[in-house]
């Protein structure tokens, strides 16, 4: 009897073999990170800029009054001051159809004296340093708008293991929409770098205030559903960072 048992036993685990190989074959599990990019070229460049503490107020003044020389060359999707998680710090989003549309950009830009003389010539003396990281919207996510005027955006950022989507793409997924399905925060966009640290995913969220985000987290730790989708994620991640952030008077998402 014990040899039977045995036998059946390697044959199914040969069966399951070859099914897995057959169906790997034909649903490739790297959805997330492959023909979407391809078919869509249109990404996200992420810009982060640390000023000098003292330059800080002078720096927002003058994005302020002379970001229109920046948005005449392309399209600016959100402009942020990192309250919480940094300190001095900007972060803002442009959108680019395409790597050509953006060195044209940059040339252009490199050529307007404008630009140059009004904001650039005094603006760099104000920064400490300067990132940047070019994205793309996961294939299941949609650019959104905030649900109203005001409020506060967190921008949480999860660095996975390495193995690509096609390893922690499901995992993510269901983390992300479990706490965005029963409105436990507004999901703006969720994003996976291409440029950057490696293995790298975004979610971008809002919330009526600071305090509203405090209890839409407290209520989210108290959902089975949600526990259960994070605990799952976590089994992929190295670390994560949140950034709580204020929308500057001139941002398209205000």
């Amino acid at each position: 009897r014990r040899p039977n048992r045995t036998v059946r036993s390697s044959r199914n685990k040969h069966a399951s073999f070859i099914t897995l190989r057959i169906n790997t074959t034909t649903h490739p599990c790297a959805r997330l990170s492959t023909g979407p990019r391809q078919e869509h070229r249109t990404f996200y460049e992420f810009r982060t800029y640390s000023i000098r503490p003292d330059q800080n107020a002078a720096f927002l003044k003058l994005t302020n009054e002379k970001i229109n020389l920046r948005t005449a060359h392309s399209e600016l999707i959100g402009y942020w001051s990192v309250e919480y998680g940094g300190l001095n710090q900007v972060f803002h989003i442009w959108k680019y159809d395409s790597y050509a549309q953006r060195a044209g950009v940059r040339v252009a830009l490199a050529q307007d004296p404008t630009w140059i003389s009004e904001y650039i010539s005094k603006a760099l003396p104000m920064l400490t340093s300067q990132d940047n990281e070019v994205t793309y919207l996961v294939p299941w996510s949609r650019l959104q708008k905030p649900a109203q005027s005001g409020g506060v955006y967190e921008l949480v950022s999860f660095q996975m293991r390495p193995g690509g989507p096609a390893v922690w793409g499901n995992a993510f997924q269901a983390a992300v929409t479990a706490r965005d399905a029963p409105g436990y925060g507004k999901l703006l966009g969720a994003f996976h770098s291409e440029f950057g640290l490696q293995n790298r995913v975004h979610a971008l969220w809002w919330y009526d205030s600071a305090d509203q985000r405090a209890e839409m987290r407290h209520k989210a730790h108290t959902d089975a559903r949600v526990v259960a989708a994070v605990r799952n994620s976590v089994s992929h991640l190295d670390s994560q960072r949140s950034q709580l952030m204020l929308p500057c008077p001139f941002s398209p998402m205000n």
